[in-house]
């Protein structure tokens, strides 16, 4: 691409580079189209956590149980505790040009003489770069070492459409695969193979949105609980059902409407949880008064009040700038840098910030050209940012060249967003490496740096434990199997072969938290002499040990 002085002035190139077809107002139909099956799609409201999970095969027709393989151990027990990760997500692409500004840039002020942020609307994050004082309240997070910056996020052969960019995000597919499960939803999946047959009290995952997003989306279906809204939330958390029937009559009519709602809020089975940890707990600080805002605020009850969702997920629209952006992009910014200031404050307060992470993320960036209607339309890469206590300060990859640009005036991406996401798996979610690939289909570059190192952590009992298996002192023949559930919920007792294959189910039910023992006379249950494995499921967890009589 020719240097800066061999391209014509600003705004002729702007109209030059307008190619990629539909990524702009001016074209009209195809530009409709790019955001028509968006909206239908979130129109559409997708059931959360429904469906049936399926367990991971490795290539092999079942799991060894004996064999706990490195692989398997991590497979079985990487979540890191009550390590939580929080998405942010900047729904309809947002500028990254004017979220992190390269400061005495003049190629940023040429191509952007109304859009560029100056200098004395900016705060420093170095010399080199800076955000918009709109986003001023992020300034302690870079001070006190809880920030990063990842420059220019994007993908290979980049898509324009909001629907499909925001398909390949949460899929982590290539750009020209159609996949149909996300990599949170593929992650999930692998950590809850019990889902079945013994499934959690508590969702693995929440999202507050109209619908639940591709990226909790499963092989046996999603694996987040979606709320539509604030105020259905309360209506969980303050009643512990979704639909009120006390005010309904006697009347036909009503007696059928109460029974359907009634049926709706047994089929919801996570509101006693979603009660108890809400109503356990209060917001420490103060909110800004803006929907993202108490969105954050009701995340940090729950994870204050241990509800025990390893993923949650908020969604803040409106960064489609195609005209306008000098008014609307600085209070979008402003609510996300408020929303995220408030949250971990929230959070600090009762000593909960250092286990929590939280990431934004868009299917794209802006156009490095402003367009004619004071804006910009649809690019490639942007940055993605951060936060969490001791993660540490600093920028990752390269900012974009904004003269050395491809056929669509569009700067070359500098990292891979498979790299972030394998990134956050294995070191914050301490996900196992091998895992971490077979998740996202290959191997990608970890980003250097951009968390603290860690590894799987072994023998990791969440939701239950075996406790272990001695003859019972009080009956001949007899074999003793201990075991607690940390969670109150549907439970499952086991007895396998060594190859996987169950052989016999013990005891299975619900009770409440607490230790139990299980006596049994092998012969009873038509169990010859051998070598078996016992596996407790719950939580929709498993947790298995081998055992000889």
């Amino acid at each position: 691409m020719a240097h800066k002085q061999d391209l014509p002035l600003h705004k002729q190139v702007a109209q030059y580079y307008k190619k990629k077809f539909g990524s702009s107002l001016d074209q009209g139909i195809a530009h409709t189209k790019h955001h028509s099956n968006w909206n239908r799609r979130d129109f559409l409201r997708m059931t959360g956590l429904s469906a049936v999970g399926t367990p991971l095969l490795l290539g092999t027709p079942t799991i060894n149980a004996l064999g706990m393989s490195p692989l398997l151990s991590g497979l079985a027990s990487a979540d890191c505790g009550d390590r939580i990760l929080v998405l942010i997500r900047l729904k309809g692409g947002n500028d990254g040009l004017n979220t992190i500004i390269p400061r005495g840039n003049d190629e940023y002020y040429n191509i952007r003489p109304s859009l560029a942020v100056a200098e004395n609307n900016l705060w420093g994050l170095n010399d080199a770069y800076g955000m918009p004082n709109s986003m001023e309240a992020l300034r302690p997070f870079w001070e006190e070492g809880k920030m990063r910056v990842v420059h220019n996020v994007g993908y290979p052969e980049a898509n324009y459409s909001h629907f499909r960019s925001s398909d390949i995000w949460a899929s982590a597919s290539d750009s020209d695969t159609i996949d149909s499960t996300g990599w949170v939803g593929r992650w999930l999946e692998r950590e809850f193979q019990a889902f079945d047959s013994a499934p959690p009290s508590i969702p693995p995952a929440l999202q507050i949105g109209v619908q639940t997003n591709m990226v909790f989306r499963s092989v046996g279906g999603s694996k987040a609980l979606s709320i539509s809204n604030p105020q259905e939330f309360y209506q969980i958390a303050l009643n512990g059902s979704l639909y009120n029937t006390d005010t309904l009559g006697v009347g036909a009519v009503d007696q059928e409407l109460s029974f359907v709602r009634t049926m709706a809020n047994r089929a919801f089975r996570y509101s006693e949880s979603i009660r108890d940890a809400y109503n356990g707990v209060t917001n420490q600080s103060s909110y800004p008064d803006h929907d993202l805002a108490e969105e954050m605020a009701i995340i940090a009850r729950l994870i204050k009040g241990n509800l025990g969702a390893k993923v949650y997920m908020v969604t803040i629209d409106g960064f489609d700038t195609h005209a306008g952006q000098l008014v609307d992009h600085p209070i979008l910014l402003n609510e996300v840098a408020t929303a995220i200031q408030s949250f971990f404050a929230d959070l600090e307060a009762s000593g909960h910030d250092e286990n929590v992470l939280a990431m934004t993320f868009s299917e794209f960036g802006r156009t490095i050209f402003e367009n004619g209607s004071q804006g910009t339309d649809h690019g490639t890469g942007a940055p993605m940012l951060l936060f969490g206590k001791d993660i540490g300060q600093g920028f990752h990859g390269t900012a974009p060249d904004l003269v050395n640009v491809d056929m669509y005036g569009d700067p070359e991406f500098s990292v891979d967003f498979r790299e972030a996401y394998a990134t956050v798996l294995q070191n914050w979610m301490c996900v196992h490496p091998e895992v971490v690939d077979h998740i996202l289909g290959e191997t990608f570059p970890r980003v250097g740096g951009l968390l603290p190192q860690s590894g799987p952590i072994l023998g990791n009992q969440e939701a239950g434990a075996l406790l272990g298996h001695n003859p019972d002192p009080s009956a001949s023949g007899k074999i003793q199997l201990k075991y607690a559930l940390k969670i109150r919920g549907v439970y499952r007792l086991l007895v396998l072969k060594p190859s996987g294959q169950i052989v016999r189910a013990l005891e299975e039910g619900f009770k409440e938290r607490g230790s139990y023992t299980f006596s049994f006379r092998p012969s009873e249950f038509f169990l010859p002499a051998g070598k078996y494995v016992y596996r407790l499921e719950t939580g929709g967890r498993q947790y298995s040990r081998p055992i000889y009589w």
